[in-house]
């Protein structure tokens, strides 16, 4: 304990023996009234000062002092209040009790104030990204990252937190020592456990550095189309074609394959396949392809292409290719060709609709006898 301290507590014992008609829980409310007083001043004063001086520096910085000074005066009291209890004329026990309950908060509220100037980074950083631009591949990147770092980085504070104010309490910590010495499967056991949580959180930070997946991207995972809507420090959410959530492990995207539309960019090539008659006419289907696209709003300008590309006993199959500027506006696209290319195969080029044909001998030609 600091000799000033100790000075301190002996005269303040000095004078409460001096007045000893007062009982002693009320000097020992004065002390401790007169010392949380004393760290709102303070607390004032300090933030009044810190005003001042980050008026004029970056967002980050006055975003910072904005979002802790909840956290610090609360710093301040548990302070102050630890400091009356010391040198106040309290019974060693309870006075041991509470100064030890107090160190437990106040680690726990440095940890809850390095949180806070994390997510303050994260906040102040992601301010340079729109996400509501149609080209937002730059963002998504940028977003993703600071996200899945951001969560990371309050688990890994949060752990440290944690475990620097258990450290405080002897029980606790002698128990644990004394736990994993005499049975070391313990250990085995916790490292078993902690496994998929730990595996999570390392597949995590490879996402957050080769980014595989990214907000917004467009994916297929187990045979279903979504949206990357959350990527949390254990767990992707996929946001579905029809409205549904399909959650996955962070670990999936990095052991199983799986398809990534935006992976470099948003523009995809969507085909449409009709089946028509030997003797459609290829070159009206294929002009009338390029009319469609030329018209349709969800057409980018760049890809048209018709081709034969199977021939089955009854039909040709023919595959429409046509590129657009987003997976959903491949999609629309790739219904608006069906419907129109099969509106006019059926106006004005019925000889294009799948025909069945069937051949007629006459008796006694081609091996078939009349009847006798």
């Amino acid at each position: 304990m600091p000799a000033f301290v100790t000075d301190l507590s002996r005269e303040i014992f000095r004078l409460w023996q001096e007045f000893y008609w007062l009982p002693e829980w009320a000097v020992i409310t004065v002390i401790v009234v007169g010392f949380l007083f004393i760290g709102w001043a303070a607390n004032q004063l300090v933030f009044a000062l810190l005003k001042l001086a980050v008026r004029k520096r970056d967002v980050f910085w006055r975003g910072t002092v904005g979002r802790a000074r909840l956290k610090v005066r609360i710093a301040v009291m548990i302070a102050a209040m630890a400091l009356a209890v010391t040198v106040s004329p309290l019974d060693p026990e309870p006075s041991l009790l509470i100064r030890q309950t107090l160190l437990f908060v106040f680690i726990l509220t440095m940890g809850w104030m390095l949180i806070g100037a994390s997510d303050m980074w994260a906040v102040v950083y992601l301010r340079r990204f729109n996400m509501e631009t149609e080209d937002n591949l730059v963002a998504r990147k940028h977003v993703t990252q600071a996200r899945i770092l951001q969560r990371v980085a309050a688990l890994l504070i949060g752990i440290v937190t944690l475990g620097l104010a258990l450290l405080t309490i002897s029980a606790v910590r002698q128990w644990g020592l004394s736990l994993l010495a005499s049975a070391g499967v313990v250990g085995l056991i916790a490292g078993l456990a902690l496994q998929p949580f730990l595996t999570n959180m390392i597949a995590g930070i490879q996402i957050a550095t080769a980014q595989p997946i990214r907000l917004d991207d467009a994916v297929v995972v187990e045979g279903e189309w979504g949206t990357i809507e959350e990527i949390t420090s254990t767990y992707v959410v996929v946001k579905l074609w029809d409205w549904r959530r399909l959650v996955l492990p962070l670990s999936y995207f990095i052991n199983k394959p799986f398809q990534n539309w935006t992976r470099e960019s948003a523009r995809l090539i969507g085909s449409a396949f009709l089946y028509v008659d030997y003797e459609a006419p290829m070159e009206r289907l294929r002009a009338e392809l390029e009319r469609i696209c030329r018209a349709s709003l969800f057409w980018d300008g760049d890809v048209i292409s018709l081709q034969v590309v199977e021939i089955t006993e009854r039909t040709a199959q023919v595959r429409c290719l046509a590129s657009a500027r987003n997976a959903p506006t491949a999609f629309d696209l790739r219904c608006e060709i069906r419907e129109k290319m099969l509106a006019f195969m059926r106006d004005e080029c019925p000889e294009a609709l799948p025909r069945d044909r069937v051949a007629m001998d006459r008796p006694g030609e081609g091996g078939i006898l009349p009847p006798s």
